[in-house]
């Protein structure tokens, strides 16, 4: 698998390429707030990108997909219906924090829990993690033992529920029901900060040791 993490923006999203080394086919997950990197890295790595897939939609991870859009005509925009109001709110978000955020295209395609995403011979499969959003999704390669969270989980801390849609509940059983059995090794690459393991943070983080 290749990967590439590019954080982006005043909030330094982390946007994801992750492509197949065979056919070099990628997706790119989330955009950040404005997308800027992302394009020139895939043309870098010798890519196509086949999806963007979104794993929630606000304003830090979706404002730039307008950008994407232009870049890559035609591939398509793939997340939850759950958050399809945060796209349609995205530069009104953008105001709040004083931040110019593009309006960005709708979702094309709506996953479901448990789908299978492929980017070439990559599969990665949609789990479903609400809590700091009402579409939060996450995105499991386990050939890789590699899963993309978004904002459900970080290194040492998840994901903020003081927002339109969240709830601190609904998170924490997302977190333990549908991350944790993913098993102790899998390397957590998050919507912001560094990666963490499954391990790591049932063992110590402190939202979550047991």
């Amino acid at each position: 698998m290749i990967l590439e993490t590019i954080p982006i923006g005043m909030f330094q999203s982390n946007a994801y390429i992750v492509g197949d080394e065979t056919t070099r086919a990628c997706a790119i997950i989330d955009s950040g707030e404005d997308g800027r990197g992302i394009e020139a890295a895939v043309h870098r790595l010798g890519l196509t990108p086949q999806m963007l897939l979104v794993t929630h939609g606000h304003l830090d991870h979706v404002g730039g997909l307008a950008r994407l859009r232009r870049a890559f005509p035609g591939v398509p925009i793939v997340g939850s219906a759950a958050d399809r109001s945060f796209f349609e709110t995205a530069a009104q978000q953008g105001l709040m924090f004083g931040v110019r955020v593009e309006a960005p295209p709708p979702i094309d395609r709506e996953l479901s829990d448990g789908e299978i995403v492929r980017i070439g011979s990559l599969e990665l499969r949609t789990i479903f993690t609400p809590g700091h959003s009402p579409g939060g999704v996450s995105f499991h390669c386990e050939a890789e033992k590699a899963v993309f969270v978004g904002d459900a989980l970080f290194a040492g801390s998840i994901g903020r529920t003081d927002l339109p849609g969240g709830d601190y509940g609904t998170l924490i059983a997302s977190i333990r029901s549908r991350l944790f059995p993913l098993g102790d090794d899998v390397v957590v690459y998050s919507g912001h900060g560094p990666e963490t393991t499954i391990g790591d943070e049932r063992e110590t983080n402190p939202f979550l040791a047991e």
